[in-house]
């Protein structure tokens, strides 16, 4: 489904629909452009299952930290996360 842009140029929203974790480094670039709290930093733990980082779980288990979405359903389709992604582990895509 094509938009338009103020200027009434026709635009259509690439939605953003996965995060690659073991891709992303988790610079939380991504994070920082966007404000619609699509995505959040999570961890990855020793069994490579993705957790929450305010959980008592302790740091050491911790392999390393990922973003990872959060609420899918904000995604406006800017794109914005894409272009500042230095290891372009994002998905996006058009509506179905």
């Amino acid at each position: 489904m094509n938009h338009l842009t103020r200027g009434g140029k026709e635009w259509t929203p690439d939605y953003l629909v996965s995060i690659n974790p073991d891709l992303c480094i988790g610079c939380g670039r991504c994070f920082k452009v966007c404000g619609r709290n699509v995505m959040t930093l999570k961890g990855i733990n020793e069994d490579g299952d993705l957790v929450d980082l305010d959980d008592d779980d302790d740091d050491d288990e911790i392999e390393k930290k990922v973003m990872a979405m959060n609420d899918a359903d904000a995604c406006i389709g800017c794109g914005a996360c894409a272009r500042v992604c230095p290891t372009n582990c994002q998905t996006h895509a058009k509506a179905a």
